[in-house]
């Protein structure tokens, strides 16, 4: 019991340490779960069995960051950011929509990372030209990424958890969950214009000069460009197969990033500058915490109780693991939320086969984890990658920033996800 109020507390400190900003939140994980380890929570094999457990997101962060600075050098975000201006016509909410809509698509097939890492430099580039403020533009993007991961089973690591667990294919997930996702997105899209689409005001003489810039002249490095383009594209193939090739994201993130800096003559300490230490240091800790959780049983904890308090009640399961998934996502992240949820899944499922379609359960664990990732900054990896990328241009986004408008976006998607199961699936 000591024990358990000792993690407890660990956590809050971390989290005030992380609102206040007293120190940074990659020394904040760390300081948490070292604690942990240096007072028995867990031990030494414990903290590094976590590290090792999700060293795929560490290797993949790294890849991809290491590509996506290579791509940067080119000058390609840049003519992208133009293209996507003048198509536009430099109206800056019509703007915001347009790279919501591109990022959620991308996400529905794509790693949410790699998406953000993408986007991300794209939306600030924008913003800055249009001398806008670049927070709206990346806010949307992270909630557009985690909406779209919803969509299909390859969207987001949490899927393929679920999928896995629940023994559910690609096209079930396409028809479960990809209505929601549209759902989402009209609604995120509409409270971004209600908060900040009206205030977004750009005068006659930027946008008539956005609309005369020459995009070729951003282009620096063509040879590059071309070189990147196809390690690039044949990454992402491999991302889309990797279920039938069975090779691993991580393994080929570094692939394609280690055969880029060949290709570009880069020494490693110029390359390895440009990877976000201070993101994969906080995740490094965040997974050693998790395991101090997993470890004081408090989740199997709630589990039961769950269990006990929704016996019986179809739709109250159903709400139940919705929003408790969310809560749980919140605080642990979605991926480690889909891995411990779902064996309380597994565990309900018998006790309410007669009573109704317990399929949906899944889909319940889907938009907890998914939607739920949008709430804080711990929420998802994306949030991470895409906070770190923002504050390296310039825009800092802290804690309660993020909580303010995240936690809106979640809890009226979350609300529309309850309604929708309970409409489509209740008896």
């Amino acid at each position: 019991m000591t024990y358990l109020i000792i993690g407890v507390l660990i956590f809050l400190a971390v989290f005030y340490l992380m609102i206040t900003e007293k120190i940074s939140s990659a020394w904040a994980t760390m300081l948490g779960g070292l604690v942990m380890a240096l007072i028995g929570i867990i031990n030494e094999e414990n903290a590094l069995e976590a590290v090792y457990e999700r060293l795929e997101i560490i290797f993949l962060l790294i890849g991809m960051m290491i590509i996506v600075h290579i791509i940067s050098e080119t000058g390609v975000f840049q003519w992208f950011a133009i293209k996507v201006a003048q198509l536009a016509k430099g109206e800056p909410f019509r703007l915001v929509v347009l790279l919501s809509v591109v990022t959620a698509l991308c996400s529905a097939f794509l790693d949410n990372v790699t998406t953000i890492l993408l986007m991300a430099p794209v939306s600030i580039l924008l913003a800055n030209q249009l001398k806008l403020d670049p927070f709206p533009f990346i806010i949307s993007e992270v909630m557009s990424a985690n909406i779209g991961g919803v969509a299909t089973l390859i969207g987001d690591p949490t899927q393929l958890i679920i999928g896995s667990e629940g023994h559910l294919g690609f096209n079930e997930f396409l028809f479960n969950t990809s209505p929601m996702a549209v759902i989402s997105m009209i609604i995120l899209i509409t409270n971004v214009y209600l908060i900040y689409g009206r205030k977004m005001q750009v005068s006659r003489e930027l946008k008539a000069r956005i609309m005369e810039l020459d995009s070729s002249r951003s282009l620096k490095d063509v040879k590059l460009l071309r070189e990147a383009a196809v390690i690039f594209s044949l990454v992402l193939v491999g991302f889309i197969l990797n279920n039938f090739i069975n090779k691993g994201l991580a393994i080929i993130a570094l692939s394609g990033a280690i055969f880029l800096v060949v290709l570009a003559k880069r020494e490693p300490k110029e390359v390895l500058n440009n990877v976000e230490w201070d993101t994969l240091f906080f995740f490094i800790g965040l997974f050693m915490m998790i395991r101090g959780i997993e470890n004081l049983h408090i989740i199997d904890i709630i589990g039961k109780k769950l269990i006990n308090i929704t016996a019986g009640n179809f739709n109250l399961a159903l709400g139940a693991i919705t929003w408790l998934s969310a809560i749980f996502t919140s605080v642990i992240g979605n991926v480690a939320n889909a891995a411990t949820v779902s064996k309380i899944v597994e565990v309900m499922v018998p006790s309410f086969d007669k009573l109704g379609n317990t399929q949906a359960f899944w889909w319940a664990l889907s938009f907890g984890s998914c939607l739920g990732g949008n709430i804080s900054m711990l929420a998802s990896a994306t949030n991470v990658v895409a906070v770190g990328a923002a504050g390296k241009a310039g825009c800092k986004i802290d804690f309660m920033k993020f909580l303010k408008f995240g936690a809106l976006i979640s809890i009226q998607t979350l609300i529309a996800s309850t309604i929708y199961m309970w409409i489509r699936y209740m008896n």
